[in-house]
């Protein structure tokens, strides 16, 4: 599998974390798993379909043993993703670090990089190969077979998962170090090109983030959850709002001068910020139920309705 790089990605991050990710100011630890420890049970799966001859299924396992237990770590190619910041940053009290994937690459050469693809269905494609490299048994037909599974498994889940748009970064074990039971790469702060901060983070979160951010020399935003779409948005510490689209985070150039929320071409104010004292009368005015409430009857109409 060769594509080309992305910009940018993003690693979503518990705030329990801060301490672990950023004990060095000069760079940022993260953690990689083998493959058979992340929390996909059907992780690897999606390769060849299993159901079949068994003297095939014995080569295929005999040829790719453990192979695929490579130490991986796992980002997303946005930062707007909100299942994710529900998920990984506990319930957007963490935050995410945007990294430079050319500098990752530049930093750690052997590493390989791929965007997951999803799917519910094994790769024919491989279960014809399979078939060849058994009953050819030549040499190039096993290599051309490994290489492909070690793609297909790596690079592909269940459709269940396509909400995380999931990029992972793969290298050789001996490129990590280990700290206990786990698997730690530790990557020069000159790849981390932004923080960004959950909407939920607590003071202390934040200012932990802020001078983290200030240490490393890089962006500091946080996340917001507007009131009229369900796309969030990020502030930066000027308040200035960015949004996220084609893979960058990128200034928004019209936007609400009271919330910042992103707006249309020259609205000054969004609709929720132009409510006055005056709006809310004249809506409690228009209200019918006010007037059944007034008089005592808005319960027994409720109870009454169709």
């Amino acid at each position: 599998m060769s594509e080309e790089l992305k910009p940018y990605i993003y690693k979503y991050v518990s705030h329990s974390n801060v301490d672990n990710v950023f004990a060095d100011a000069e760079k940022a630890t993260l953690k990689f798993s083998l493959p058979s420890e992340f929390n996909d049970p059907y992780e690897l799966f999606l390769t060849i379909d299993f159901n079949r001859d068994p003297e095939e299924l014995a080569f295929y396992f005999d040829l790719i043993g453990e192979n695929l237990q490579h130490p991986t770590t796992c980002f997303s190619i946005s930062p707007i993703v909100v299942p994710m910041w529900a998920h990984y940053t506990q319930n957007h009290s963490g935050f995410i670090i945007e990294f430079s994937e050319k500098k990752l690459k530049d930093l750690f050469p052997e590493a390989r990089f791929g965007s997951v693809e999803y799917s519910d269905t094994p790769n024919r494609d491989l279960s014809d190969l399979l078939m060849r490299a058994h009953q050819i048994k030549k040499f190039r037909y096993n290599l051309w077979l490994m290489s492909a599974v070690f793609s297909s498994a790596y690079f592909t889940k269940t459709l269940c998962w396509s909400y995380e748009q999931e990029r992972r970064m793969i290298v050789d074990k001996s490129d990590t170090r280990a700290a206990d039971d786990l698997m730690l790469l530790d990557v020069p702060r000159e790849a981390i090109t932004s923080i960004i901060c959950g909407a939920r983070a607590t003071g202390e979160t934040k200012a932990k983030l802020k001078e983290i951010a200030r240490d490393i020399e890089c962006r500091y935003l946080e996340l917001r959850i507007g009131r009229s779409s369900a796309i969030p948005f990020m502030v930066d510490q000027s308040g200035h709002p960015f949004g996220f689209d084609e893979g960058q985070i990128h200034a928004i150039e019209y936007f609400c001068e009271e919330c910042q929320e992103p707006t249309a071409k020259g609205v000054l104010r969004c609709s929720w910020c132009d409510i006055d004292d005056d709006v809310r009368q004249r809506a409690a005015m228009s209200n019918s139920f006010r007037i059944l409430d007034h008089y005592g009857l808005l319960e027994s109409y409720l109870k009454s309705a169709p």
